[in-house]
């Protein structure tokens, strides 16, 4: 009994142990979407990470201080996070679920879906730019370029 008891705990530990939390939605055919939702996220991301980069900049001119040294370690982390954030709700989300192919024969509809793989990324790119730079105009760039997929997504580019 004792053993089956361990045995079970250890099952338990181990399930808990590999779980990921998961922040996108999923890939079932639920047809349960939030696209509004998600264009609110990753704005948001982007005010995180213009912030983090404020904070990277400021905190990198105490370079010997070990909290603030902590602090910018922190910082770069979630800015690295927010853009990967943002990245994975364009791959994940709109590219895996949302956008659908349109008939090449449909020169219009060719043409819009055309448009919306590229502002999605143009996003894509730009989350990748906020990763490699501390610089906030890339984060305005980001902003810009989820503003711009957003207008083209509900077709209005």
């Amino acid at each position: 009994m004792f053993r089956k008891s361990l045995i079970v705990l250890a099952l338990i530990a181990m399930a808990l142990g590999t779980t990921r939390t998961v922040r996108a939605h999923c890939e079932v055919p639920c047809g349960i979407y939030a696209d509004q939702h998600r264009f609110e996220s990753m704005l948001e991301d982007v005010a995180t990470i213009q912030k983090a980069m404020g904070q990277i900049i400021e905190l990198n001119k105490n370079k010997d201080d070990a909290l603030a040294a902590n602090q910018l370690s922190r910082w770069v982390a979630t800015k690295e996070a927010h853009a990967t954030h943002v990245q994975h709700v364009i791959a994940q989300y709109f590219m895996s679920q949302r956008l659908k192919p349109a008939d090449p024969a449909d020169v219009d509809a060719w043409k819009a879906y055309v448009d919306k793989l590229t502002k999605a990324h143009a996003v894509m790119r730009a989350a990748m730019k906020c990763k490699q730079s501390v610089d906030v105009a890339d984060a305005d760039t980001a902003r810009k370029a989820i503003l711009a997929f957003h207008k083209a997504y509900e077709g209005k580019s």
